[in-house]
Formats: C-alpha cells, structure tokens, sequence
C-alpha cells in the first residue's frame, strides 16, 4: 500500500530477531540447556530459508550478546562450537543463494575460531546481491553506541570534525549497522517483552511482536504470522496517517 508520504511507507525491508528459550525448550523436555541450542540452529536454517523465499531484504539475528560471556563454560563452547558448524556447513549455501553475510558487535581477539570463521564467510559473501543476513556476535546495543561515540571523539580530535556538525545520520554512519535500513520489525521470542540490549538506536521506530513460543518452535508459519501483524499496524514515525483522526 503506498502512501503519500514516502516516510510513511510499511514496506517491509529489515526483520530483525531475538531468538530467546532454546534454554526453556529443553527444560521443557528434560533435556540439557545444549539440546535446546542445537534445535536452535535448525530453526535458523529455516528462517533464513524463509525469509530469502520470502524476498526479505535484510535479516538481523541475535546471536550472541556481550553478556553472554557470563554463562556457565560448557554453555559458551557448545554455543561456539555450533556456531561454527552452522557457518562451516551453510557458507556454500549463503554462496549459492546469493545471502550477503555482516558480523555487527564488538571484535574479538584475533585468535578466536569463531570470529575469524565469521569474518571468512564476511568476505566470500560480499559481493552478493541478495538478501544480507547479519548476524549480532559480542553484541552489546550500549557498547556499539559508546564505540560509535569514540570513533567520533578520534574525528574531532583530528580536526576532521566539528561537535556542531554531528547529526543523527552522522552518527548512524559510525555504528556497526551502517549502511543497513532500521529494522522495520523485531520478533523475540519466548514470552519475554524486552529488547535486552539489542540496537538501542536502530529500534527507535520498530514494530515489535513479543511471541510466547520459544526459539525451537518459531517457524516458517509464526514468521508469517509475524508479518501480518505488522502489516495490520500503521506506522506514523511521529506523524498523521492521511485520512485518520489525531
């Protein structure tokens, strides 16, 4: 539906996840915490499957947050080791299905497995016109902001910038997320009705839909779902929808 205002428009260009209660699925079923993520990974495969077939130009999952870090050992590597399996095995597929992969959170040593694994299928992928599927890894909505702030600090201090000439756009174009569009929906899965920490600036005119099933379950289906709520909603960005009461 086209409106007016260009501003205005409900175009669907950027889904972005929290995929919250592998955890809870598992407790559910009396198995350990790392059943739950392993089933986790499959319902990625099927969402960014969906997702491309469903012609979504950007998807921005939540993969692992800078708090994280604060988990039990075992938790961490498993959720390292899967992490790497998923990107070993899916990489010739995000190839052949012409996905553009973007790491967003803060770097990582440079001997991390995981990170350098991530910033290998970064470069194969880059040249791809297709949907980009960014993944957030050591992510920390705060973080990014403080860092943004910093790299501007460093371009006054050369003198390559004026405080006064520092604009929202400006500033969007020092986060890890530049180039890609807000996301226009955050889905977060098991019941939880939070953003915990997850892009703190890119969020600010985002539809959100809190689902009470946990990440296992989410499929093809409840992102549609999803998807159709957000199209019954209007999105006003501060305004008036033409035809409509104040």
């Amino acid at each position: 539906m086209t409106r007016q205002d260009p501003q205005l428009t409900r175009e669907l260009k950027h889904i972005a996840i929290i995929m919250d209660g592998n955890g809870r699925w598992a407790k559910k079923r009396g198995l350990p915490r790392t059943a739950g993520h392993k089933r986790g990974v499959e319902t990625v495969k099927e969402v960014v499957r969906a997702a491309t077939e469903l012609a979504i130009p950007c998807l921005t999952l939540f993969t692992f947050s800078s708090e994280n870090w604060s988990r039990p050992k075992p938790e961490i590597d498993e959720l390292m080791r899967l992490m790497k399996t998923f990107l070993e095995r899916e990489q010739d597929d995000l190839i052949k299905n012409n996905i553009k992969l973007k790491m967003i959170g803060a770097p990582l040593d440079e001997k991390s497995e995981v990170y350098n694994l991530i910033k290998n299928v970064e470069q194969k992928t880059e040249q791809n016109s297709g949907m980009q599927l960014t993944v957030a890894f050591n992510y920390g909505g705060r973080d990014e902001i403080v860092r943004a702030t910093k790299r501007l600090a460093k371009d006054i201090e050369r003198g390559a910038l004026k405080p006064e000439d520092i604009t929202e756009d400006l500033f969007a174009a020092k986060l890890d997320s530049h180039g890609l569009p807000d996301p226009d929906l955050l889905i977060r899965t098991s019941g939880e009705v939070r953003i915990s920490n997850f892009l703190l600036w890119q969020l600010a005119y985002t539809e959100f839909v809190f689902l009470d099933c946990n990440w296992p379950e989410f499929n093809r289906d409840k992102l549609a779902e999803a998807i159709d709520v957000y199209y019954a909603r209007n999105r006003r960005f501060g305004g008036v929808m033409t035809g409509t009461a104040v």
